[in-house]
C-alpha cells in the first residue's frame, strides 16, 4: 500500500469510469453487477492514466498497470490509509432521512469558518466514501462525510474506513427492508455509527426528537450533546401560505429555500454542530438562509402557473408521511400529490402503499399513484406507467396547483409532464 499511496501523493485524483477521464488519475478498475471496469482498463492506459489499478493479471509485467486481487477493497485500503494522515475532525453522518440535507447544511455552516471537504451530492457508500476520503487535501481543516447503507452491518465497515471522530443519526425509519431483513438489523446497522466513535471517545450529535436514536443512546455518556427537545433555541415558524420553511433561531427570523417541518432538525443539527465548532451565531444564520436545495430533494419550483415542491431522489414510508403532512399544512386552494412507488420494502411494501394511500384519503389531499405497488392498493386514479400518467396530465392539466412529486428513485417521477 505505501508504493501505491507514494504514486497516489504525486497524483492525487482517482477516476473509475473512462467517460470522466483525467490524465492525471489513477485509474481503479471496479466491477459491479452490471460492469467491470477491467475491460476498459487498457483504454484507461491510452487516454493517459498515470496508473491503472485492475484485477486483470494478464497485464501484469507492464508499468501502466498496477495488479491487485480485488480493485475495490484495494480503493478501500488506500482510503483509509489516506485516511489516517490527517488529524483533523470527519464528522459522519448517516440516518434513513435527510442525511444528504443535514450534510450540505452542516458543510455549509462550517465552510463559513473552516476549509471543509464534504460528499458530493449521495456519494455515500462503499465507493462513495473512499473517493471522499480520497479528496481529502493538506489544508483541508474539517471533512464532512455522509454514510449510506442498504444491508446489514455497511456503516460498520464504512467506519473502519472513515473512521469518524464525531458522528450523527439523522433519524431511523422503515427503508431498505429487502436488504436488512427486519427493524432490528436496520436499527444496529444505524447505530454502529455511534457504537464507533463512542468506543474512541469522540463527539456525538444526538437528535432527542426522534425516538429510535434517543433511545439507543446512553445519556451518561460525556463527549455528547443532546438536542431537539430545547425550545429556547429554536421555534418553527413556517407560514401557512408559504411552502417555505421559517424559524426563529437564536431569537432572530431565519427564512430557508426549504420546505416543510421534517427540515427542522436538519436545520437544528447543523446549528448544534457549528456552535460545537465555534461558528458564530451570525454566520450560522447565513449559512441557512443562503443555502438552496437541489438533486431533487426539497425544492420548489415554479413550472407556468403550477408551484411544484420536488422531493423524489427518494422515498419511503417516514418521508412520504412527512411530505403528506406538509402539503397538507400548506394553504392553497389547489393541491394536488403526484405519488410514485416506494421501493425495497420487502414484505411490507403492501402494507406500507396502503398507509399513504389512507394518509391522503385522511388529510383530504387529492392524489395520483403510479407504479405497481400503488395500483394492487386500487386507489382512485392509479396509473400502471409513466406513459398512462402523462397521457392523463395531458387531458387533465392542473392550473394555478401546489403539487407535490415524491416516488423511489427508480420511478423517475423527473419524466411526469406537468
Amino acid at each position: 500500500m505505501k508504493q501505491l499511496y507514494k504514486i497516489f501523493k504525486q497524483y492525487p485524483n482517482i477516476c473509475t469510469d473512462t467517460r470522466q477521464m483525467d490524465p492525471n488519475a489513477l485509474f481503479f478498475c471496479l466491477k459491479g453487477d452490471n460492469f467491470d471496469g477491467n475491460k476498459f482498463a487498457l483504454q484507461a492506459a491510452e487516454m493517459g492514466a498515470k496508473l491503472v489499478i485492475t484485477e486483470d493479471k494478464s497485464l501484469m509485467g507492464d508499468p501502466r498497470f498496477f495488479y491487485v486481487k480485488d480493485a475495490l477493497r484495494c480503493l478501500q485500503k488506500l482510503a483509509c490509509y489516506h485516511r489516517k494522515q490527517f488529524k483533523i475532525p470527519v464528522i459522519g453522518i448517516t440516518g434513513t432521512n435527510g442525511k444528504t440535507t443535514t450534510k450540505e447544511l452542516v458543510n455549509a455552516v462550517l465552510s463559513k469558518r473552516y476549509k471543509t471537504v464534504a460528499t458530493q451530492n449521495n456519494f455515500n457508500n462503499h465507493i462513495g466514501v473512499p473517493l471522499t476520503l480520497l479528496s481529502i487535501r493538506p489544508d483541508d481543516e474539517v471533512a464532512i462525510i455522509e454514510m449510506g447503507a442498504n444491508h446489514q452491518g455497511e456503516i460498520a465497515e464504512l467506519c473502519k474506513i472513515a473512521r469518524p471522530t464525531h458522528a450523527h443519526i439523522t433519524n431511523i425509519g422503515i427503508a431498505h427492508l429487502e436488504g436488512f431483513g427486519s427493524m432490528k438489523a436496520l436499527v444496529k446497522t444505524k447505530i454502529a455509527l455511534f457504537r464507533f466513535v463512542r468506543a474512541r471517545h469522540g463527539m456525538i450529535y444526538v437528535n432527542m426528537h426522534d425516538p429510535i436514536v434517543s433511545r439507543y443512546f446512553p445519556r451518561r455518556y460525556k463527549n455528547a450533546i443532546f438536542y431537539g427537545m430545547n425550545p429556547h433555541l429554536y421555534e418553527s415558524k413556517e407560514s401557512s401560505n408559504s411552502p417555505f420553511l421559517q424559524l426563529l433561531l437564536y431569537k432572530k427570523e431565519v427564512k430557508t429555500h426549504l420546505t416543510g417541518q421534517y427540515n427542522l432538525f436538519n436545520i437544528l443539527t447543523a446549528s448544534v454542530i457549528g456552535e460545537d465548532f465555534n461558528v458564530s451565531e451570525e454566520a450560522i444564520i447565513e449559512a441557512i438562509e443562503s443555502y438552496i436545495p437541489s438533486n431533487n430533494r426539497s425544492q420548489v419550483v415554479q413550472c407556468g402557473n403550477n408551484t411544484l415542491i420536488i422531493d423524489y431522489y427518494n422515498a419511503n414510508p417516514s418521508s412520504m408521511k412527512a411530505a403528506l403532512y406538509n402539503l397538507s399544512a400548506i394553504q392553497h386552494p389547489r393541491k394536488l400529490a403526484i405519488l410514485g412507488d416506494m421501493y425495497e420494502l420487502g414484505t411490507s411494501s403492501n402494507a406500507a402503499h396502503q398507509k399513504v394511500v389512507d394518509l391522503c384519503n385522511e388529510l383530504n389531499i387529492n392524489a395520483l399513484f403510479i407504479g405497481s405497488e400503488f395500483e394492487s392498493c386500487h386507489p382512485n386514479h392509479t396509473f400502471e406507467n409513466m406513459a398512462a400518467l402523462n397521457s392523463y396530465l395531458a387531458a387533465h392539466h392542473p392550473e394555478n396547483t401546489l403539487i407535490l412529486l415524491k416516488g423511489s428513485r427508480g420511478m423517475k417521477m423527473e419524466n411526469v409532464r406537468i
